[in-house]
């Protein structure tokens, strides 16, 4: 066989093959990534009882991966002049949020109280902090932190530009030194400087799912809860591994005559994938915000036992 029938030839073979692999792949479907790889379904990045929020997840695009998952969506962007703090030390944090246009937004609204949330959390969800940064006259966002100890931890700024829609946005920052992670086992309930919190609901993927918790103190009831950020409590929920993000407000409001100031607290959270989530719930009581964290999963309640927690509770706010 000459050279050009040899090529030719070749040529007809490479078309074959090429041929085969496009009609497989557009049998199979196309390629996807996130919850929708699993057939399960989309959550938000903020929910709540009448309170709820826009932010579809699940899916192979930017704009559909869960919240606080990327430094960028919807045109804003989240950038910090820090990018390592020591442990153990106080320091403070900067950061912008740059909108479509490239230059640093100034007007944001106010969300339960504060124009900018920022969570902290190491990324074995070790060292939880719900802080908020006070802005400069440019944009620029400075809160101080303490990062306890050594690793690598996740910032979320859960903010609402003005005339835009709620956002989550997120990046790293690192505490140089050692690195031990911290077990969460299962846990519904949690201890806090003498309180006790239990959780009740289950968490079910692409559903929004009623989840009560109850405060109690030394073994009686808690019915004077304070407001804290204009509700009686804030969960965040963080799906281990990845750390989505999702805000979850409770239902009703201090003051609307209709909600209890404790001991319940009740909320409905649409997790956007089948998993095992870390919740933290901030309360206030006799003038102080204490922080309860629970570890469950998505799944038929009566996989979920109590544990006990699997820490001491606390956690930072600013």
């Amino acid at each position: 066989m000459n050279t050009t029938a040899k090529l030719s030839a070749y040529g007809a073979v490479l078309v074959l093959a090429f041929g085969g692999a496009w009609a497989a792949g557009t049998a199979v479907g196309p390629f996807i990534t996130g919850a929708t790889a699993q057939g399960e379904h989309p959550g938000v990045g903020h929910a709540g009882g009448g309170d709820n929020h826009s932010g579809t997840v699940a899916g192979a695009t930017q704009e559909h991966l869960p919240a606080g998952l990327a430094s960028t969506r919807d045109g804003y962007t989240l950038t910090s002049t820090t990018t390592t703090i020591t442990p153990g030390s106080t320091e403070n944090f900067s950061f912008r949020i740059t909108g479509p246009d490239g230059t640093p937004v100034t007007s944001f609204g106010t969300e339960h109280d504060k124009p900018m949330h920022l969570i902290v959390v190491r990324r074995d969800t070790a060292g939880y902090e719900h802080l908020h940064p006070e802005m400069g006259p440019d944009g620029t966002w400075t809160v101080p932190m303490r990062l306890p100890l050594g690793g690598t931890y996740r910032v979320f700024a859960d903010f609402v530009p003005t005339g835009g829609a709620d956002q989550t946005l997120g990046l790293d920052v690192n505490a140089p030194g050692a690195f031990d992670p911290q077990p969460q086992p299962p846990s519904r309930v949690a201890e806090v400087d003498g309180y006790q919190v239990r959780l009740d609901g289950q968490l079910s993927a692409g559903q929004s799912s009623p989840v009560t918790l109850t405060v109690s103190k030394d073994g009686r009831p808690v019915t004077d809860l304070q407001p804290y950020l204009a509700a009686y409590g804030h969960l965040v929920a963080l799906r281990t591994g990845d750390l989505a993000y999702l805000h979850v407000h409770p239902e009703g409001a201090p003051g609307d005559g209709r909600t209890p100031a404790g001991p319940e607290i009740t909320f409905r959270a649409e997790v956007p994938s089948a998993g095992t989530y870390r919740l933290f719930l901030d309360f206030q009581h006799q003038g102080q915000v204490r922080t309860a964290e629970f570890t469950v999963g998505t799944g038929p309640a009566d996989s979920q036992q109590p544990q006990p927690p699997s820490g001491d509770g606390h956690g930072s706010h600013g």
